[in-house]
């Protein structure tokens, strides 16, 4: 019989030591050591993972040499979720769905399953295997039910070891799999309790050797922990391919899908869903759930056109100027960079005349989103402007620039689309840079475009 060996285990990062230490090296985390058992048996393969004998052995080719075959990839009924992902499910991938709790994680995933195609790329039956270890199989039928089931080959498996998950998995052979959640299963090979790092560790590896010999596609939900990280080792993150996070406050209805890593699509892309009562609903149009119907003009609102990846938005952007009640003025921003909008207020204070700087700024993205795209600096500053002279801005107007030290509008990526996006929102008059204008026909736009070069000339045209 083998020796038993253990070996301690950073709970907050993963690190590996020999001994117990206080204050972990890595992370810097003081007493998030713990011990863990790490023994594994005679036959550590994996059941429902093709035989070693079966399997190809591994020779050195030439670069020039290797076979390129196309995989179609899996469409889904979620068009966010495809988009987000690159163009649909790549076949044998990894992915990591990771979000706060009662975000909506386990729902926007049995939709997933519940609401895949019977037939795909030549397939007759497409089957999906849902395996929870935190719900029974009565609180996934009734949510299903809640939900509006499409595929009837979706299969439900409430199981926490892996070695029966893959039992049933080689007799199923299902052609996606879903894990709620990576936190919860155990593996044999392991002595140490379920949601340790270990544990995760192993049972991602095991995963993620069945969903790259197999060639099936498989999602894992994962936890965060009080500090918005995916709870686990670092590690996780690096070995599967995709990892997702699913945003929101609970307190409203909106939900935003961000791609923090993707070996098969852009990082950009962001999924926009509505919390209604029968599941998350895809909001095809972000533009009109961004924007606020107004009544009356107020002033301190301008609206952005921005680009998230390849989506073009229009966002309502939100300022309010008013005196200093205290001796130092206040700087709040919610949804964009404070550092920025510091650096704005010092342009306009420096380069533009404009006394702010014994004023309080309070700054808003509408909507409760996070934009990090310098092109909507101009709409900012018009915010701002707008609410220190109290003159408000027309509804039919809107801006993409971004500001530079010296007072000057920069052009923007992507410029055509902002304005195409614009245009079809209904709005009547663009600013944009005049360095911009290289290679953009204006003849096949109906809106006003209009090319600025400095903030006061555009200063001077909206309050005259």
């Amino acid at each position: 019989m083998a020796k038993t060996k253990t070996s301690f285990f950073c709970q907050n990062c993963g690190t590996q030591s020999a001994k117990w230490i206080g204050k972990c090296p890595s992370c810097n985390e003081w007493n998030t050591y713990v011990e863990e058992v790490v023994s594994k048996g005679d036959d550590a393969k994996t059941p429902g993972i093709v035989s070693t004998s079966t399997q190809r052995a591994s020779k050195p080719q030439l670069v020039t040499e290797i076979n390129l075959e196309q995989h179609h990839r899996i469409e889904l009924y979620d068009k966010e979720l495809s988009r987000v992902l690159g163009g649909g499910l790549v076949p044998g991938s990894l992915t990591l769905f990771g979000g706060e709790p009662g975000i909506g994680k386990s729902t926007l995933m049995l939709q997933v399953a519940i609401n895949l195609p019977a037939g795909q790329a030549g397939m007759k039956s497409f089957k999906t295997l849902y395996v929870s270890g935190e719900e029974s199989e009565q609180q996934i039928r009734m949510r299903a039910e809640r939900i509006g089931m499409q595929n009837p080959n979706c299969y439900i498996l409430t199981e926490t070891s892996t070695q029966n998950i893959f039992k049933q998995i080689e007799q199923l052979e299902p052609n996606f799999v879903i894990i709620d959640s990576i936190q919860t299963l155990h593996s044999a090979h392991i002595e140490s309790s379920p949601g340790s790092v270990s544990q995760i560790r192993e049972c991602t590896a095991e995963l993620l050797r069945y969903a790259k010999e197999s060639g099936t596609p498989v999602f894992l939900i994962g936890h965060i922990t009080k500090d918005g990280s995916l709870a686990g080792p670092k590690v996780l993150e690096h070995m599967v391919d995709t990892v997702l996070q699913f945003e929101g406050d609970r307190n409203h209805v909106y939900r935003l899908l961000r791609t923090a890593k993707n070996r098969f699509g852009s990082t950009n892309e962001l999924g926009i869903y509505e919390m209604q009562g029968s599941g998350l609903r895809e909001v095809s149009n972000p533009s009109e759930i961004l924007i606020t119907a107004r009544e009356e003009l107020v002033s301190g609102v301008a609206i952005a056109a921005t680009m998230e990846g390849m989506r073009p938005m229009l966002i309502e952007t939100q300022a309010l100027v008013s005196s200093a009640a205290y001796g130092t003025p206040q700087r709040s921003s919610t949804g964009f960079d404070l550092r920025r909008l510091s650096m704005l207020l010092a342009v306009l204070e420096k380069r533009c005349g404009f006394r702010l700087g014994v004023k309080d700024v309070f700054l808003n993205i509408a909507g409760g989103i996070k934009v990090e795209d310098p092109g909507i600096d101009l709409a900012l500053v018009c915010a701002v402007l707008s609410s220190n002279e109290d003159m408000p801005i027309s509804p039919k107007v809107c801006f993409a620039g971004e500001v530079g030290l010296s007072g000057e509008i920069r052009p923007v990526n992507r410029i055509d689309q902002r304005i195409s996006e614009a245009e079809k929102l209904g709005f009547e008059h663009i600013f944009i840079s005049k360095y911009n204008k290289k290679g953009l026909d204006l003849k096949n736009y109906h809106i006003k475009i209009t090319m600025v070069g400095k903030i006061e000339e555009v200063f001077s045209l909206l309050f005259g």
